[in-house]
């Protein structure tokens, strides 16, 4: 009498989750903390504060922080019309967010199509994608930028729109390469041999595995974002009044350095901790979302230091230019 032998469930706790991971990384928790804080704020930020962000008083303008006689909207200090700047910097964050958030969307989506397309099929198909992402690549981003929008007329559809051609290369190169990496391992060859089709092979076998990296460098691109918008703010050449954002209140309180300090440091902290957070969050993301690398956010006496710099180190130069 022959007994059958069946394979034991595989218990879910032999399998890290991603929530788990995130609380058991303090550096992780306090920038995913960070970085949900910026996005409430510009959500809610609009809505609740858009009225007080543009009310002006001349009588109590330039007040600095700690203003107890004007409640917790002189928290900050006022600028120099009289608005609160604590009210304009959580208005901001939603125009940060709303330039960032689409602009990396829209990069990724296309960006990582073409990439995960030209480098399953090769051939000319790749050389005409990786050719076009060159000659986009060879003008400074920020300066083909700062061109498109002398010639147009800023706006958050038009930053959004040139910010976006300019990284689309970016996610191109990187999708390309795990697509070429892919397409000779000997699953794809299966799915071959069973009749898949292109189309579908990329979408269930080639999507999946490159996602991870797609992400990282995605949430390394939110900062690379931010930091332009805020620079393109910054010339004048951004996001225009009676809009406002982290950049162009550092431009409005540029003239006021030495007797108004307030006025630009506070939106450049918010600019700083939220760039930092997420690059610091996009290091988690790259180990958490990668079997062949989560060991080490589980591995004891790992150093932290040593995991986040290594990980950041394996996509930064995806990122660059």
């Amino acid at each position: 009498m022959t007994r059958t032998l069946t394979p034991e469930p595989t218990t879910t706790s032999t399998r890290p989750r991603m929530l788990h991971l995130l609380l058991a990384d303090r550096v992780a928790v306090v920038s995913a903390l960070v970085l949900l804080l910026a996005a409430g704020c510009a959500l809610l930020g609009p809505p609740l504060l858009g009225e007080a962000a543009q009310r002006q008083d001349l009588a109590i303008a330039r007040r600095p922080p700690l203003s107890l006689e004007l409640g917790w909207f002189g928290l900050l200090g006022t600028d120099a019309l009289g608005r609160s700047v604590l009210a304009r910097l959580l208005v901001a964050s939603a125009t940060t967010f709303s330039v960032a958030l689409p602009t990396v969307l829209l990069a990724m989506l296309i960006g990582a199509s073409l990439g995960l397309w030209a480098g399953y099929h090769r051939g000319r198909r790749e050389t005409f994608a990786m050719r076009a992402a060159d000659v986009i690549m060879s003008f400074p981003s920020l300066l083909l930028a700062v061109v498109v929008l002398y010639v147009f007329a800023p706006s958050v559809v038009t930053i959004v729109l040139v910010l976006t051609i300019t990284r689309i290369p970016v996610f191109l190169r990187t999708a390309r390469a795990e697509a070429a990496e892919l397409r000779g391992r000997g699953f794809v060859d299966a799915a071959r041999t069973f009749g898949a089709g292109g189309g579908a092979i990329i979408r269930r076998h080639l999507v999946p595995i490159a996602l991870p990296t797609l992400l990282t460098v995605a949430t390394l691109d939110f900062c690379y974002i931010t930091l332009a918008e805020a620079s393109l703010s910054f010339l004048g050449i951004g996001i225009q009044p009676p809009d406002v954002s982290w950049g162009l209140m550092v431009a409005d309180g540029r003239t006021y350095l030495r007797t108004a300090w307030w006025l630009s440091f506070f939106p450049g902290v918010a600019i700083v901790l939220t760039t930092v957070a997420a690059t610091a969050l996009s290091a988690w993301v790259r180990l958490a979302t990668d079997p062949g690398q989560r060991w080490r956010l589980t591995r004891p006496g790992q150093s932290r230091a040593a995991v986040v710099a290594t990980a950041t180190a394996e996509v930064q130069p995806e990122v660059r230019g």
